[in-house]
């Protein structure tokens, strides 16, 4: 086990910045601490710097699951999103999504990929991270798929991945997945998913807690299946629990009824994809990820009220709150003066 560190954020490396954290109680997570962890935005940017998100996501029935990713995606600052669907349905996806590409994969039945070739098309695409799972159609195809798509070597340079979905179901069928698993993750579980997982490695059983509503009991169980697993595991809910191979932990302060609709958690897959995809490491991407859709989800209840909200109304609130976060760090800068300034020859008795 990786020796315990202090709950709430650590030090995100990339990017030269301390947030705060706590060692005692719940740790604290609040605008200034999301601030420190923003991706920069050079001004002679351009979208490959921005970064290429593969989205390999839906089915004829769960077509929103994939276009709520990609929307997302690029709403959460990617420089381009591809959508990946097997070849009889691109037609579909393609007069659906304005702001991305789409991608065909190969397939060995009508509507559902054939797992080798459609590896090698995904490892000969250029992309920077890669959603992988919301709609995806159930099967041994897709099982595959993903068993492949994890076990596929890394040259030091292989995208990390985000799991959800269909993509978590598989691999609690796999047992002990993780020994044979060659990329970095972020996996997005809500209760019921996570208890699929911990029931197929082993890590855990019944008698921890509920997971649902026992926050202690969450962060808990989190934690040492990020340990034991090796991944970043977002254990979704009230008060979302992101936890790190290395003992990190924290805690969103975010209760919201108006996100208990379908299609929320595939927009917070395709946040976290955009900020992996934009060079931040899995836990920064990950607690970030999380504080963006927390917060968006937020603004919108404050519109509409707790009930009634859309996963849809979510997307494009993700760039306000970004902007609101973007100010706080601008403010935080050393040296950065605030308030007004005299310039030289307009002093008070001018």
């Amino acid at each position: 086990m990786p020796e315990k560190r202090p709950l709430g954020f650590g030090r995100h490396e990339a990017h030269g910045t301390r947030a705060a954290s706590t060692t005692s109680g719940p740790p604290a997570m609040d605008d200034k601490a999301a601030a420190a962890l923003l991706p920069e935005r050079p001004a002679r940017g351009h979208k490959g710097t921005f970064g290429k998100v593969l989205v390999i996501a839906g089915s004829i029935d769960y077509a929103g699951a994939a276009l709520l990713v990609c929307r997302a995606a690029g709403r959460a600052g990617a420089g381009l999103v591809t959508l990946a669907v097997p070849e009889s349905l691109q037609p579909l996806f393609a007069a659906k999504v304005v702001d991305a590409t789409t991608m065909a994969l190969p397939e060995d039945d009508v509507e559902e990929v054939d797992p080798e070739p459609a590896i090698a098309r995904v490892l000969d695409h250029d992309h920077d991270a890669i959603v992988l799972g919301p709609g995806l159609k159930p099967g041994l195809a897709t099982a595959e798929l993903v068993r492949m798509l994890l076990a596929a070597p890394d040259d030091g340079h292989a995208p990390p991945l985000v799991l959800d979905a269909e993509a978590l179901r598989s691999v609690a069928t796999m047992g002990e997945w993780w020994a044979g698993t060659l990329r970095s993750c972020v996996m997005t579980p809500h209760p019921g998913e996570f208890a699929r997982l911990r029931a197929g490695s082993g890590v855990g059983g019944d008698g921890d807690g509920d997971l649902s509503d026992d926050d202690e009991a969450r962060r808990t169980a989190a934690t040492a299946a990020a340990a034991a697993w090796g991944q970043v595991v977002v254990l979704k809910g009230a008060k979302t629990v992101i936890a790190e191979p290395d003992g990190t932990v924290t805690v969103a302060p975010f209760e919201n009824p108006a996100l208990a609709s379908g299609g929320t958690g595939d927009v917070l897959s395709g946040v976290i994809g955009a900020l992996l995809a934009q060079g931040m490491a899995p836990g920064p991407a990950a607690r970030l990820g999380v504080y963006l859709h927390g917060a968006a989800g937020d603004m919108v209840r404050d519109r509409l009220g707790d009930a009634g909200l859309l996963a849809s109304d979510l997307p494009d609130a993700l760039p306000i709150v970004r902007k609101r976060l973007a100010a706080i760090a601008e403010r935080s800068k050393p040296g950065k003066q605030v308030g007004f300034t005299v310039r030289e020859g307009e002093g008070a008795g001018a």
